[in-house]
């Protein structure tokens, strides 16, 4: 092989070695920032065909309806917990910290923590919606098998005129 083919040759494997390691490289970093959004449905059946549960110790992305009377929060710090539900099964999620404003029982919310064991969520972040009538997409999707009737929707045609 002549010398000129040879220097070609070194530097187009040096440059797709380079390329190759550079890709692995940020495959690898954006991995840990990759959160999956299940409900509570989901992360206890599993999604897909194959029934697919996140494993312990995974960072996701939980959605659903806060049950009313399940927040407890501890009286000597910011520690609260709360079940969540969809259709099915409740999962509890812990948290510490100051919840949003529009934090309440019966609200739909999306916490992002760490899966600790099966049914438990250490949550790092907690989102509430921001009116009655927004919910993420993916809530949206998640929960269509769920009656949910929007508070503007409760008061009969007789009773908008009352209405304050």
């Amino acid at each position: 092989m002549n010398p000129r083919r040879q220097k070609r040759l070194v530097a187009v494997t040096a440059f797709v070695l380079l390329l190759g390691g550079a890709i692995g490289a940020m495959l690898y970093a954006l991995q840990q920032n990759i959160d999956l959004f299940y409900t509570p449905s989901q992360l206890i059946e599993g999604i897909g065909k194959d029934k697919v549960k996140p494993e312990v110790g995974q960072r996701l992305r939980i959605g659903g309806m806060v049950v009313k009377g399940s927040v407890r929060r501890a009286p000597d710090s910011l520690k609260v917990s709360f079940d969540l539900v969809d259709t099915g099964p409740i999962v509890t999620v812990e948290y510490e910290g100051i919840l949003p404003d529009l934090f309440r029982e019966g609200q739909g919310i999306v916490a992002q923590g760490v899966l600790v064991d099966k049914t438990t969520i250490l949550a790092s972040e907690v989102l509430a919606k921001h009116d009655e009538e927004y919910m993420p997409p993916e809530v949206a999707e998640a929960l269509k098998g769920i009656k949910h009737v929007p508070p503007s929707q409760l008061y009969k045609e007789s009773d908008k005129g009352q209405q304050p």
